[in-house]
């Protein structure tokens, strides 16, 4: 389905707040969600990113201030009422079961039942491979979800939520186990939804993606709003200073070299996938660590 672009804001927190056990969590934070934009939402852990997005997907019930759906207030009492209302959240751990082919995933507790009353496999697959093809992921919707590639596994998560006929998709963190190719693809796929009217919440630290995928870009701290702009509106720098509150040079201070002398070394390690042939965990890989050194 594309949604009209005249008046594309589709949904709006205003003022939300949210406590627990006395610590503010959110704190009066306002957010407009775009039909076909990327809306990128940035902050260090504990800005809040993850309770306003419980809030907007129903799982959070009790805050204060104002959810705003196509121009009319709602309240959610689950994230199935969120789901009915085209709301759909990707965690950042996938909530796929594993022995489960990809269509019971895609249609999990919403199975396509026969006149018999039996489940109907065939229409469930059908339907399954429609949905796939959208998402330019060609596989057969029988096998099951453990065979797949864990960036195939999270456009599994996506047509799941797409079945759930989601006008707005809040992706938390997406590109933080998959590779560089797959990422590319995900991208792909994004432009593609948003071209189709979609609405991307798309949660992420990896700053650098933002100016490859987002339309605009949040930035909360401390559960509060610090500023939203247009992605060409700001640059790198700016971002993070509204993150952390201060400028890039006050980031580090300056340390003593690393002493020379290597104390770990690693080479070529390696650990097979458990369940996958010819493939690995750790694939072939390397690094020294020198006395006085941090590595990330």
């Amino acid at each position: 389905m594309v949604l009209s672009k005249t008046n594309n804001t589709v949904l709006q927190a205003r003022d939300i707040s949210k406590a627990f056990g006395g610590i503010k969590a959110l704190d009066g934070v306002s957010l407009e969600i775009r039909a076909g934009k990327v809306n990128a939402i940035v902050g260090e852990n504990g800005a809040g990113k993850s309770t306003l997005m419980k809030i907007l997907s129903g799982v959070h019930r009790e805050y204060q201030g104002q959810i705003v759906l196509d121009g009319k207030p709602v309240a959610f009492a689950n994230p199935s009422q969120a789901q009915d209302n085209g709301i759909a959240i990707i965690h950042q751990e996938l909530n796929l079961i594993p022995y489960l082919s990809v269509a019971e995933n895609v249609f999990l507790g919403r199975e396509f039942v026969g006149r018999t009353g039996l489940i109907d496999y065939g229409a469930m697959h059908r339907e399954t491979t429609k949905i796939l093809q959208r998402l330019d992921l060609h596989i057969n919707p029988r096998i099951p979800v453990c065979s797949l590639r864990v960036g195939q596994q999270q456009v599994v998560e996506i047509a799941h939520a797409l079945s759930l006929h989601a006008r707005i998709l809040i992706m938390d963190e997406p590109t933080s186990a998959i590779s560089k190719h797959e990422i590319e693809v995900l991208f792909a796929m994004i432009r593609s939804l948003t071209a189709q009217g979609v609405a991307i919440v798309y949660i992420t630290h990896k700053l650098d993606e933002l100016f490859q995928i987002a339309d605009t870009v949040t930035v909360l701290r401390d559960g509060k709003l610090v500023g939203s702009s247009p992605i060409d509106g700001v640059t790198h720098d700016d971002i993070v200073r509204m993150m952390v509150g201060r400028d890039m040079q006050d980031f580090f201070v300056k340390a003593s070299a690393a002493k020379p002398q290597d104390v770990l070394g690693v080479r070529d390690v390696c650990l097979t996938h458990p369940r996958r042939r010819d493939d690995y965990v750790v694939d072939h890989v390397s690094f020294d660590v020198k006395a006085g050194e941090v590595l990330g």
